[in-house]
């Protein structure tokens, strides 16, 4: 079976388990929660975990992630080139993550917590956000950071990164698969959707569909979807700093790797600008709070050069160090 073919039916696929989430939601929703405490609680978690609900999170997740993560080591040992069709270990990642689906769906459905009991809520946010930085810079070599231009990033740094960036990758989408309870609330539909479509892409390494710039975009771009989203789901005035901050994203560098002429690139400025104008102008924010859609980017990209300057310390760190001869 192709990979085009099967990342089709992995999106069908993915839609109707969102809608078997909300099918089921009343399940979860009946489970009685202790009052929001504000920016740090997460709300969806249990007032008094049980033994077996700390056990079945914890252990589900990390027969998930180390499974995930041998597919992966041995994946990348046995040197498997792409092609249009699947390799025997794709079908492996698939059935893998079809059955912890289904098991968080029993999980959830039978002890309610996830994996928030226990961690911090920047601990998820700040998993997926790292995940779009990397994206960031294993994308640079064709697409560039600012309007397609290049950066000279070391050659062993961009290496390092292609090399790793599965296991960074499937942990941030693993682990905030298993952050949250299956609720059927309009931000974790939309969030579950989109960790069963990094799951998906996870599913089809060395397939030519999972270097596809039109798929990869479209997972980049979710993000904006599911930012505003919860946003104005908690009741926050500030969705327009996700909207168009993550589409600040998209106009400095992620539709410099797409196939679309110069006249479409101006056109997508142009309503950029003016819904910027229009949205901060005719909203509560005001246009002295205009600044805020630089915060995103200013974000993004401050880590891509934090994570830079780490690499080259390291490396000057080595180059310092005597060789015993």
């Amino acid at each position: 079976m192709t990979g085009r073919r099967v990342l089709f039916l992995g999106i069908f696929v993915s839609i109707l388990l969102t809608y078997a989430i909300w099918i089921g939601g009343s399940i979860p929703a009946s489970i009685i929660k202790l009052p929001d405490q504000g920016l740090n609680w997460y709300y969806w978690k249990l007032p008094q975990p049980t033994f077996w609900s700390r056990a079945t999170a914890w252990g589900m997740y990390i027969g998930h992630q180390f499974s995930i993560w041998a597919c992966i080591l041995w994946a990348q040992r046995s040197q498997l080139k792409y092609k249009s069709a699947l390799h025997p270990i794709n079908y492996l990642m698939l059935a893998i993550n079809g059955i912890f689906i289904a098991l968080h769906f029993l999980q959830t459905y039978i002890w309610y917590d996830a994996l928030a009991q226990d961690t911090s809520i920047w601990a998820s946010q700040g998993a997926v956000v790292l995940l779009l930085v990397f994206v960031l810079i294993l994308e640079t070599p064709r697409r560039g950071l600012f309007f397609g231009n290049s950066v000279p990033f070391h050659q062993q740094f961009l290496q390092i990164i292609k090399l790793y960036h599965g296991y960074f990758f499937s942990f941030a989408a693993i682990y905030t698969f298993w952050y949250h309870p299956m609720e059927a609330t309009i931000g974790h539909l939309i969030g579950f959707l989109y960790m069963f479509l990094l799951l998906l892409q996870s599913s089809l390494i060395f397939n030519r569909t999972h270097i596809n710039r039109w798929w990869t975009f479209t997972l980049e771009i979710t993000v904006v979807l599911h930012s505003v989203v919860v946003s104005l789901m908690l009741g926050q005035s500030k969705w327009p700093t996700f909207l168009f901050g993550f589409l600040g994203i998209l106009i400095l560098t992620q539709l410099h790797g797409l196939p679309v002429g110069i006249l479409t690139k101006r056109t997508i400025y142009g309503a950029f600008l003016v819904s910027v104008l229009a949205v901060y102008g005719l909203t509560e924010r005001g246009l002295g709070r205009i600044y805020e859609v630089a915060y995103i980017p200013l974000i993004e990209f401050g880590l891509v050069g934090a994570i830079y300057l780490i690499f080259l310390l390291i490396l000057w760190t080595i180059s310092r160090v005597p060789v015993k001869t």
